[in-house]
């Protein structure tokens, strides 16, 4: 097991290893000793596996446990949810010395972290990740969020967890373009503070350094978010590849998967930067063996006008300026602050080939 220790405005660890899952309710009972009910949130898929061995886990150690289980994707992601599960949280009558587990991927974090922060004005809860992408991004730095029409995570809070357990037997079950995606926002912590990560994930068999990677990214992603935990400076480096990413997303209404979606808007970024003479060649390189390498896409059939109109939405954007974050070098990037209307055209070198 790789612990990653956190300090932000609450400490908490970052565990990553196997066979995590099934020490879940003595952890619990350990960190929070008031807890005596705790409610479990999961999706439909992620319940049918691991569910059972959660509420099995918490049983032994004396806690009452409630599941509330939602439909599979972004959708769920929505205000509809949001109220429902508080709604639920009331039923049982949740006290602020209880607590909620998020066990899935992003969406089931985000979903059940922006419940945990507002619910009573506030109560524990604890990421149990079980996708790649979720362990290398969403379960850590407190990021909480749901969706809106007008864009993806533009309600939301930041609030961190009481402690993140990565079980990496999980990944297991997972199909390879889910596994992927998690690829990509690994690509991501490489392409911005580590060409080590690059080096690792170029390997023909990643599966025996899995743990070492994800460590490596949470430890990126902890340096970053102890900076700048409410993501007013460096924090915003996180994003590369999101602005257009998150774009791409909602003009085809969620289909692409947000891992998939970076992984374009990052090649889109890099081929702009490379055209600006901001980065090497070299980096696009790298990127585009990788992007092969696991069968992500480095292209859009979206048009630069469209993309542009998406991406205003960003809450990267502060009038009319707007932050991107570009490639310097092989495992080095920077944030580059530019008029709004300068979007467009880095968008435009971005989708050339």
């Amino acid at each position: 097991m790789e612990t990653v220790k956190v300090n932000a405005r609450r400490q908490y660890e970052v565990r990553i290893g196997s066979g995590l899952m099934r020490s879940v309710g003595e952890q619990v009972s350990i960190l929070l000793p008031n807890t005596r009910i705790a409610a479990v949130v999961t999706d439909e898929n992620v319940g049918k596996l691991y569910l059972d061995s959660v509420l099995e886990s918490l049983k032994q150690v004396g806690l009452k446990s409630h599941s509330y289980i939602i439909p599979a994707g972004e959708f769920s992601k929505s205000g509809e949810q949001y109220l429902a599960l508080l709604e639920r949280l009331s039923e049982i009558k949740l006290k602020r010395t209880d607590c909620i587990l998020a066990l899935g991927g992003g969406v089931v974090g985000d979903l059940a972290g922006f419940a945990a922060a507002t619910y009573l004005r506030g109560i524990p809860y604890v990421q149990i990740p079980t996708t790649l992408l979720a362990m290398v991004d969403s379960s850590v730095g407190g990021k909480t969020a749901i969706n809106l029409p007008a864009g993806k995570n533009l309600v939301g809070a930041f609030y961190q967890p009481t402690l993140v357990m990565a079980d990496t037997d999980t990944l297991k079950s997972l199909p390879k373009p889910v596994f992927n995606e998690g690829i990509a926002e690994s690509i991501k912590c490489g392409m911005l503070d580590s060409a080590a990560i690059l080096e690792k994930l170029q390997s023909d068999d990643i599966n025996d350094g899995l743990t070492s990677i994800i460590a490596d990214c949470v430890s990126i992603k902890r340096n970053i978010v102890e900076l700048d935990e409410f993501d007013t400076e460096e924090r915003m480096l996180l994003n590369f590849g999101h602005t257009v990413g998150h774009a791409v997303e909602r003009l085809e209404n969620y289909r692409i998967p947000h891992g998939y979606a970076v992984a374009i808007g990052m090649a889109i970024d890099t081929r702009a930067a490379v055209r600006k003479n901001i980065c090497p060649v070299e980096c696009l390189s790298v990127l585009y063996d990788l992007l092969e390498r696991y069968n992500l896409p480095a292209q859009t059939a979206r048009g630069a006008d469209e993309l542009f109109e998406a991406a205003l939405h960003d809450k990267k954007r502060a009038g009319a300026e707007i932050t991107i974050v570009t490639p310097r070098s092989l495992g080095y990037s920077e944030l580059m602050t530019i008029p709004i209307e300068s979007l467009k055209s880095w968008i435009e070198m971005g989708l050339e080939p």
